[in-house]
């Protein structure tokens, strides 16, 4: 009989007394402390969990989208590629999420819904910036966040800055002339479906060795709004399954809320322009 692997023998490091380890480095006694279920249900404990990590992974998705954004201003834009990408992928993880919800039946989410009181996924702070970042702008969803000054702050400066479509729109025009109402828009609204805007982006497609890179940055932009709307779809169906038509503890609609979400589009330009090549 073999004696007992030692990692130590291949020079695995085994003492951390005064040394940071991974869990130092992590975090993880804040992180892993941070669940405290209302009420003695053994499904409360999944809910926390799958909330807590889709908001680690909208941190995430922020710092990408803001780097994005910053570099669709340098003269080089490509590697805001790549970070378009990375939260892309981000979605699909949060899209993976889902799947784990869905285990839990309405049985098991009544025992412990009553402990929610009123908070509600309406009600996040980072899906809210998420939203207003890439363009999806509607001030009065300001308020649930009243109460928290900083928050509500932060989210009131995210309307007075360019969106990453805007940025996005900024670049086309540095190639392909665009009229002055497709340059300023108020940025506290929604983008709306603009004429020039398709006449521009369809003169990209049509042309991919003049204007590749603007071609790319569309196909990324699409490709993370497919991923988000997945992400939006699942959302309506995880729901639908587990509380029906009931309204939501936030006091929206339920399902009927998130049905009308669906009808989004953050960058419709994009999307509308395929009809017409």
């Amino acid at each position: 009989m073999t004696d007992p692997y030692d990692p130590a023998q291949d020079g695995a490091q085994m003492s951390f007394d005064g040394r940071m380890s991974y869990g130092d480095y992590l975090g993880l006694d804040a992180v892993l402390d941070a669940q405290h279920p209302l009420s003695a249900a053994h499904d409360e404990l999944l809910f926390i969990v799958q909330h807590q990590t889709s908001e680690l992974w909208m941190r995430l998705a922020l710092h990408e989208l803001q780097a994005a954004r910053e570099t669709l201003s340098a003269p080089d834009i490509r590697p805001a590629f790549k970070l378009l990408s990375r939260v892309a992928r981000i979605f699909e993880q949060l899209n993976a999420a889902w799947d784990v919800l869905r285990t839990m039946t309405p049985s098991d989410y009544t025992t412990f819904r009553e402990a929610l009181g009123q908070s509600s996924g309406f009600q996040s702070a980072q899906y809210r910036e998420i939203e207003f970042l890439l363009g999806n702008r509607n001030q009065a969803m300001i308020k649930p966040h009243a109460h928290r000054s900083e928050i509500a702050a932060r989210l009131e400066a995210e309307l007075d800055r360019p969106s990453l479509y805007d940025c996005a729109i900024g670049r086309l025009a540095q190639a392909v002339p665009l009229p002055d109402e497709a340059l300023h828009r108020d940025r506290t609204k929604p983008h709306q479906p603009n004429p020039a805007l398709q006449a521009a982006w369809t003169k990209v497609y049509r042309d991919l060795t003049r204007y590749w890179d603007l071609y790319e940055l569309a196909e990324k932009l699409v490709d993370l709004e497919d991923y988000f709307r997945r992400w939006r779809f699942n959302h309506v169906t995880t729901v639908e399954r587990v509380i029906g038509f009931k309204r939501g503890t936030g006091g929206t609609g339920g399902v009927s809320y998130l049905r009308r979400m669906l009808e989004v589009e953050l960058f419709p330009d994009l999307w509308h322009l395929r009809t017409h090549l």
